[in-house]
């Protein structure tokens, strides 16, 4: 069976039993309105077994009473209805998540035996006594009536398929045989002993077994004994089993155990205090001990009728065991809307109904009216109260999407849509702190935090992988395969993560992408301009240097010697005309000084023969032998071959400097509009996931960056390093001759 075609049935064996319950009702009603007091229905020959005993006893009782109480619609019975139906409600909310969770069908199997049990005791109890021979296959009745509530055997499962379905190991498998098996043998003999029905005893009908066998009635009792005690071994064992589950479990599940355990636990001393006194008293004592043996039983299913589902559902609700918060919410609403119809509905019809309809004027018409104008209010209503059940005062995690895709879209700065994002995160998962974090610069930074506290100190990243945040359960943020940043929570102690937070920050993390991706981009460009308006600052002061050292001192003493020159002239001609001599060479000097200067700034060659013919003649000069190589390089605009031409010669520089090379090589390709560059050398190499960009690579990346260029190294210990980039290049034509 596919897992829609599982959920229909669950949902149709609901539908079915709550008719059955409400069946049941109807005909306890009519039994008690139309049954003769103070009668005993006999069904069957009263001599078998013990039924001479019982059927005296049973007269005598209604001698003395009228119908007996347990036909009755009593406050005991419709109780119980109502704790059943809370079981298979808990049963169909686990299989509309996981229809295939034994566990849900064990909670729908004894409500639904219960309530079936139920429906025909009252069939046959109301047939007996009040309408003989109506009811067909009267005794298949009787039958299920006596072994209908056998499945609540089965109980003790649910403590060892808490919470996926499967005992905690294979070890406790045998747990759940015994039970299966014990409880098998225990409804063998019940079905085949001779004597009265029990569960009829109390309608006021005497009904002898239908299937009851005389010549296996000393094997009967054995049977029952036998599966007891196999049973009861394997109910003592399943909370055992849980106790084992929660001792090793952690965290959510330690969470979602705590309740079971605790209820196990209870039960389990509840039934060995009622076994020791059970041990304990003596054979011969009177009934004054009823009591205790009714209170211990009283108490035990409570206990467990009670507190399975109520643990089962606190870990639903609380704990987000399989994230069942929609399918609750949507029943809440169902049934808050229910209520508030049915209400209205009998005011109407009660109240006014009788003045509108019976006394002849339109006050009906006007109540119908506002009804109508309530309807919406009321749905709004119910859903208010359906999230406050679930969610308490957080918002649902589907708003908290919500609310973070429409400020996704609304135009926020960078410096608020951080914050936002950490709001959002926190308050949607009912966290102590939420953090954003940016990976920048080969580290994971804290960008937000929330609530503001103490920023955490930034961590180191390795490579592309996610670091450990103590402490906090975190979720990278991707966008393209890349690792952007990511979101990290710190969950209270009592309310840990589960499943649907857990999805939850997942999926903010998904969305946030490209909202980290964006802020990032405006980081790196604003530290790529300070780095441009430091580099020019620090390039405008080494000009700055240059020119004081070099050309400015040199034409200084120019200056003072032309001076001295004059003075010589009309003294000493031939020695000023010596001094004038060495003046000329001074100012060639100093003409070839302001060349090299003007070369740093902006080569002629550059300016005049272009890219291949000024990185040659820079190549000629270069410590390390290197080649240029060009395929299609033409002329570009001036920034761009500025930019190349200077990002090759910081390459150049850092090979001389570090690299130990033998040999290097610029090649230089155009192509689609593309031009792209490479240094490489056969030089010592290095790893450059452990290290960054110093200086020089920095200031090549930066200047690339600023006409749209990209950057890669590759490079590997002892086998040389290859600097890449491609810059988007439109060539100019040549200037005519």
């Amino acid at each position: 069976m596919t897992a829609g075609g599982k959920r229909a049935l669950s949902i149709a064996v609901l539908a079915v039993a709550v008719a059955a319950a409400l069946a049941t009702f109807l005909l306890a009603l009519d039994t008690q309105r139309t049954a003769p007091p103070h009668t005993v229905a006999v069904v069957g020959d009263p001599a078998i077994a013990d039924g001479p005993g019982v059927l005296k006893g049973m007269e005598q009782d209604a001698a003395a009473n009228a119908i007996p109480v347990s036909t009755t619609p009593s406050p005991g019975n419709l109780a119980g209805a109502a704790v059943m139906l809370v079981w298979m409600l808990t049963g169909i909310l686990i299989l509309t998540r996981q229809p295939g969770n034994k566990a849900g069908w064990v909670f729908l199997a004894i409500g639904v035996a219960w309530i079936a049990s139920s429906l025909a005791v009252a069939l046959v109890v109301w047939d007996a006594r009040t309408h003989p021979g109506t009811i067909p296959l009267r005794a298949p009745l009787a039958v299920i009536g006596e072994i209908g509530v056998a499945p609540i055997i089965l109980l003790p499962l649910l403590f060892l398929l808490f919470p996926d379905g499967r005992p905690p190991s294979p070890r406790w498998r045998w747990a759940a045989w015994a039970l299966i098996g014990g409880g098998g043998l225990a409804i063998l003999g019940t079905l085949i002993n001779p004597g009265p029905l029990n569960n009829f005893v109390g309608g006021g009908v005497f009904y002898q077994n239908p299937a009851g066998i005389e010549a296996l009635a000393g094997v009967a009792p054995a049977l029952i004994g036998v599966g007891t005690i196999a049973a009861l071994g394997g109910a003592i064992a399943s909370v055992f089993g849980v106790r084992s589950r929660f001792k090793r479990s952690t965290g959510e599940e330690r969470q979602q155990l705590r309740w079971l355990v605790t209820v196990a636990t209870v039960a389990l001393a509840i039934l060995i205090l009622g076994i020791l006194a059970v041990i304990g008293t003596p054979k011969s004592a009177n009934d004054g001990t009823g009591w205790f043996f009714v209170s211990i039983l009283i108490s035990l299913v409570v206990t467990v009728a009670i507190g399975i589902p109520a643990a089962y559902l606190i870990a639903i609700f609380r704990y987000g065991l399989w994230d069942l918060d929609v399918v609750i919410k949507k029943t809440a609403v169902a049934f808050i809307l229910t209520v508030l119809i049915v209400s209205v509905g009998a005011f109407v019809i009660f109240v006014p109904g009788q003045v509108a309809f019976w006394g002849g004027n339109e006050f009906g018409v006007v109540v119908g009216f506002l009804v109508g104008l309530l309807a919406w209010p009321g749905v709004r209503l119910s859903r208010w109260i359906a999230s406050r059940v679930v969610y308490g005062r957080h918002s649902s995690p589907y708003d908290v999407l919500s609310s973070f895709a429409d400020r996704v879209g609304e135009a926020y700065s960078s410096e608020d849509v951080l914050p936002r994002m950490a709001t959002v995160l926190g308050e949607g998962t009912k966290a102590e702190a939420a953090t954003v974090w940016i990976a920048l610069a080969g580290f994971l930074r804290p960008a937000s935090t929330w609530p503001i506290a103490s920023t955490p100190a930034p961590l180191g990243l390795d490579g592309d992988s996610l670091p450990t945040i103590e402490g906090q359960d975190a979720v990278e943020v991707r966008h393209q395969g890349e690792l952007l940043g990511a979101l990290s929570v710190r969950m209270p102690a009592n309310d840990p993560m589960n499943p649907s937070k857990d999805k939850l920050v997942r999926d903010l993390a998904s969305q946030a992408g490209l909202v980290l991706r964006n802020v990032r981009l405006i980081e790196e460009l604003r530290a790529s301009r300070q780095r441009l308006v430091a580099a020019q600052d620090e390039e405008r002061r080494k000009l700055e240097r240059n020119l004081h050292d070099g050309a400015q001192q040199q034409l200084v003493a120019l200056s003072v010697q032309l001076k001295l020159a004059r003075t010589l002239v009309e003294r000493d001609p031939a020695k000023a005309g010596a001094m004038l001599e060495t003046l000329q060479g001074s100012a060639g000097q100093a003409i070839d000084d302001l060349r090299d200067l003007a070369r740093g700034i902006y080569p002629p060659l550059l300016a005049d023969k272009g890219l291949v013919v000024a990185l040659e003649a820079q190549a000629r000069r270069s410590p390390v032998p290197v080649t240029v190589e060009s395929e299609g390089v033409g002329r570009y605009p001036q920034d761009l071959e500025a930019a190349v031409y200077f990002s090759c010669l910081e390459a150049l520089n850092n090979v001389a400097k570090y690299a130990d090379a033998s040999a290097a090589t610029i090649s230089l390709v155009h192509h689609d509009g593309v031009l792209g560059l490479s240094v490489a050398d056969d030089g010592l190499g290095f790893d450059p996931s452990s290290t960054g960009y110093g200086t020089g690579l920095q200031g090549m990346a930066d200047r690339l960056d600023a006409i749209g260029g990209r950057i890669e190294v590759e490079s590997t210990p002892g086998h040389g390093t290859t600097i890449r980039a491609t810059v988007p290049a439109s060539t100019r034509p040549e200037a005519p001759a």
